[in-house]
């Protein structure tokens, strides 16, 4: 089944001066979700907000929220973002001893589960969970920091995990570098969901971010058009074009 694809702007990378105006601004440039990038110095090297902000944003858009908790422990937080207004909250596979039980507790509060996989885990940490979760989010960077460089092995990670949902209606998610030109790469592979930061707030104004997330969105589509019998055996390399027939 082939899902719409979901442009997610990542707010990490906004000008948090002027942050409402930057959300009125990616959604009317065409954002489909806002991602939502908590970070809490300790899972992570970096702090950037938490639920307080989001609750202050919410009431800007109606777009869902789409929100990444790079935090460790999770489970206290949780109700505490869903109260603010997430309507999906993503935890990190390696951020707790129990991650049905986070799932669970995600989804008794009303909200969509995800789990989020770094670089260095193997896509198996979620095999005993697939029949719990809304979306499985692929770092291609390792967290923490944005704007850095897209990890070209994770392509084999993300075509193996579309593989493992199969038809189960959970959304494929990958967050770190994506840009137009990688874009096509990573639909091909199987992300129907990309968030972007620095490749959609480069610029000034809601003209050039609705630019920019349409140079995005139009490489991925291009990136996911049927594959032939030649070059279905592997992912696209970042960079190559898909042929349109």
């Amino acid at each position: 089944m082939t899902r719409e694809m979901i442009i997610a702007p990542s707010i990490l990378a906004a000008d948090f001066a002027r942050l409402g105006e930057e959300i009125a601004a990616i959604d009317t440039a065409g954002a489909d979700w806002i991602h939502c990038d908590v970070m809490d110095g300790h899972f992570v090297p970096n702090i950037s907000f938490g639920a307080d902000v989001i609750k202050a944003i919410r009431p800007l858009t109606k777009k869902v929220f789409d929100v990444h908790l790079m935090i460790a422990p999770a489970d206290p937080y949780l109700e505490a973002f869903a109260k603010a207004g997430a309507d999906v909250i993503t935890v990190h596979a390696e951020a707790g001893p129990h991650l049905d039980r986070s799932l669970q507790a995600i989804r008794a509060l009303g909200r969509k589960a995800g789990v989020s996989l770094c670089p260095a885990t193997p896509d198996s940490a979620i095999e005993y969970v697939l029949d719990r979760l809304d979306l499985v989010l692929v770092m291609t960077v390792n967290p923490g920091f944005g704007g850095q460089s897209f990890l070209d092995s994770q392509l084999a990670k993300i075509a193996r995990i579309k593989a493992m949902i199969g038809d189960r209606p959970i959304r494929l998610e990958v967050d770190g570098g994506i840009t137009r030109d990688n874009a096509a790469a990573v639909a091909a592979a199987g992300a129907d969901t990309l968030v972007a930061g620095s490749a959609v707030f480069r610029g000034k104004s809601a003209a050039e971010y609705a630019s920019n997330i349409a140079a995005i969105r139009t490489a991925a589509e291009a990136g996911r058009v049927p594959k032939t019998k030649d070059s279905a055996a592997r992912p696209l390399r970042v960079g190559e074009s898909a042929r349109i027939r």
